[in-house]
Formats: C-alpha cells, sequence, structure tokens
C-alpha cells in the first residue's frame, strides 16, 4: 500500500510551488507535474491556496520597507499579572484609550451620532466610556448614551463591540428589535441583507433579551436572531472565531466554502465583482486569507489552483474553466 502524504508533507510542497510559482511561467513539464500533484490528493488545493495567501501577506509586509516595525504602532500597555500582552491591549483602560485615539486624531463619537461606512472601508469608532465600534463595510450604527446606559443601534451591516467595563451602566445593542446587555465583553453582530441576524461574541458575556429567559452567549459562541435556526447557541473553536473576525484586519478567512461563496464575499468590499460562469468550478471549495479590497489577486490565484481561465474586464473579473487540452 502506498504510504499517505501527511498535512505536513502536503504544506510543504504547497509551499515549494508557490516559491516556484513567484520565480515565472511554469515550463510544460512543470504544469503538468503540477496538475497531478493538485489531483492527488484532495488536500492539496486548499494547501496550495493556503501557501499562495501566505506569500500574498509576505510580499504586502515587505512593501513596507525593512525599518517597519508594527511594535511601534502598539499602545504600550503593562499587563496584569497572569493576563498576556494581547489581553491587555484589549480590555486596556477605557479612558485611556480613548484618549490614546483622540491624540491620533480619532473623533470620540458621543449621544446621537450615526456612523457609517462606504463600500470597501472599515472605520473603528471611539464611544466616549472607553468603549469602541469596528465598523465592517457598508454598514450604519446610531448611538445613544444616557446615565442610564450606553446603547447603540445596528441599523445595517456588520460591526465589533469592544465594551469597556461599567457595572452600574449597561451597554446595549439593539438589532431587529432585539437587545444585547453586557458590562464588558468583545463581540461582533451582523445585520446583512437576505441573511439570519447574527452576535459572535468572542469574549466576556452577552445576554440576549427577546428570547429564552435568562439567554447568554460565552466566549467563543454563536448565535442567529432571526432565520430556522433563530435561538440556538453554537459553540465555536477559536480557530473559527478567528476567521470570522478576519475582517477587522482588512482579510477574507475561507475554510472550504465554494468559491461563488467567496466571489459573493469579496462583492461586499469592492465595485469589482467576481463572476462564476462555470457552476462546477462555482462549487470548489476555497481555503485561506485574502485581502478584502484585491478581488483580483484572489481571482489569478484560484485561477492557478483549480486550473480556470481569468479575463479581467471593465467592472469585474471572469472566471471559467480552462478549455480541455
Amino acid at each position: 500500500m502506498a504510504k499517505r502524504d501527511t498535512s505536513r508533507d502536503i504544506d510543504q510542497a504547497a509551499s515549494q510551488w508557490t516559491a516556484r510559482l513567484d520565480r515565472g511561467p511554469l515550463t510544460a513539464e512543470e504544469e503538468a507535474g503540477l496538475q497531478a500533484w493538485l489531483g492527488g490528493d484532495p488536500r492539496a488545493k486548499g494547501a496550495l491556496l493556503r501557501a499562495r495567501a501566505l506569500s500574498m501577506m509576505s510580499e504586502s509586509a515587505q512593501a513596507l520597507g525593512e525599518g517597519f516595525d508594527p511594535v511601534a504602532f502598539e499602545a504600550i500597555v503593562a499587563p496584569p499579572p497572569g493576563r498576556s500582552r494581547r489581553q491587555a491591549l484589549l480590555w486596556a483602560g477605557g479612558a485611556t484609550a480613548a484618549a490614546a485615539l483622540a491624540a491620533l486624531g480619532v473623533g470620540v463619537a458621543t449621544a446621537g451620532t450615526v456612523v457609517r461606512t462606504r463600500r470597501g472601508e472599515i472605520r473603528l469608532t471611539p464611544l466616549e466610556d472607553g468603549s469602541s465600534v469596528l465598523l465592517n463595510t457598508d454598514s450604519r450604527i446610531r448611538i445613544r448614551y444616557d446615565r442610564g446606559e450606553r446603547r447603540v443601534a445596528l441599523l445595517e451591516g456588520e460591526a465589533y463591540f469592544s465594551v469597556a467595563r461599567d457595572d452600574d451602566r449597561p451597554f446595549v445593542v439593539e438589532v431587529d428589535g432585539r437587545r444585547l446587555t453586557t458590562s464588558q465583553a468583545g463581540f461582533r453582530v451582523r445585520r446583512l441583507d437576505r441573511a439570519p441576524v447574527e452576535v459572535l461574541v468572542n469574549q466576556g458575556r452577552v445576554d440576549v433579551a427577546g428570547g429564552k429567559p435568562g439567554l447568554a452567549l460565552a466566549a467563543n459562541s454563536r448565535m442567529a436572531l432571526s432565520g430556522p435556526a433563530a435561538g440556538r447557541p453554537q459553540r465555536l473553536a477559536p480557530e473559527t472565531v478567528t476567521r470570522e473576525l478576519a475582517w477587522r484586519d482588512g482579510k477574507l478567512a475561507f475554510e472550504g466554502e465554494p468559491l461563488g461563496e467567496a466571489a459573493a464575499a469579496f462583492a461586499r468590499y469592492s465595485d469589482t465583482t467576481i463572476e462564476v460562469r462555470d457552476p462546477v468550478l462555482a462549487r470548489e471549495p476555497v481555503t485561506g486569507l485574502f485581502a478584502a479590497n484585491d478581488p483580483v489577486g484572489f481571482s489569478r490565484a484560484v485561477a492557478r489552483v483549480f486550473d480556470a481561465r481569468i479575463e479581467v474586464e471593465r467592472h469585474g473579473v471572469v472566471l471559467t474553466r480552462a478549455p480541455a487540452s
């Protein structure tokens, strides 16, 4: 019986093929070898997409220059005992965080403010209590703070809430007639056309009003607030939460989603559309991390992996199956 390659073997081969592809066009023999490797193991295509995505991220980092130091852009916060630096940055004192953002020229939103983003824009909005809202593309919120509670309505789109602790004044997100309440948490709320309203919690606890009595979502959990699956909390693996929130870094993460679904995700961020004309190609699973504002780069990576043809037109990209040789 032939020995089956391990996942590490597959990833190593994918890295080698990516390095070869980056050096220039393949010879006919190399192209045949690549296609044979891609067809030999169902894990190969996903591994090559991941390797290509990592290669593109590396090129973006190199473009910043040798002198780029990401640490210089971090807030200098001493983590409390038993807490990591990352946790300290996420849970840093509210007033201090708001003051630092104001010093950087980021205006602090107050009660009565409506904040919105355009297509392709991601915007950080500090709030007066030290909490913040990160708005995803094409989104809109209304802020209504008073002495009794801190209230934000998600009118459309997607937002991530980082809530500073205040035991005397709860933080409430209103969406689709429901109230999500917490004293301190990090969570995402999404309200998109033709999709269920959804909340995802990755830190703290969020209480859901209007559903089952006493219903609360803990860290690493998700729940639909509308649709057939409404009111059923779902536990998530930490890596799933990371993929779901990749948009906060301007990325889109896929783990086996159909190509047609991935193309629709890119349409939220850019006027450059991706049209997949072959129905079989549209069902191919996509895996990897990609820049949300680069649908053309994504399409080129996909075309290479799935042996497809790419045509860049005035307002978009068309993907079709390459003709059989």
